[in-house]
């Protein structure tokens, strides 16, 4: 019988010029549509949170590639909840619905394992 480890993933994403383009009531929109996906996010069977960071001190801008703005270290228990993960930036309404959270934030995932130390 084989132990299957959870797959550990780095989702990285990046806010896009669309966001610092908007109006201040719009970026608030966007703000409480970010707080709906991470909580999405955390509710996906199997998947734990490991912990976040953000670069939104030291970075100013759009992220147009890597470094991105915030990064969420999970862990998942397969690869198509990694891909129900990121279908959350396709499908999670900002405001009234009209556009979605992907129209104002991008993501990428890395998918990789926890690294182990032969003893």
């Amino acid at each position: 019988m084989s132990d299957k480890k959870p797959l550990r993933v780095l989702l990285c994403m990046g806010v896009n010029q669309n966001f610092f383009d908007a109006t201040p009531a719009e970026q608030k929109e966007v703000w409480i549509a970010t707080l709906a996906m991470y909580k999405s996010l955390t509710s996906l069977p199997g998947v734990k949170v490991l912990g976040n960071f953000d670069d939104d001190r030291i970075q100013v801008g759009a992220s147009t590639e890597a470094p991105w703005t915030t990064y969420f270290l999970c862990d998942f228990p397969d690869y198509d909840t990694v891909v129900a993960a990121c279908n959350l930036w396709r499908t999670t309404p900002v405001g009234d619905g009209t556009y979605k959270f992907w129209k104002y934030a991008k993501v990428e995932a890395r998918i990789g394992r926890e690294l182990e130390f032969p003893v």
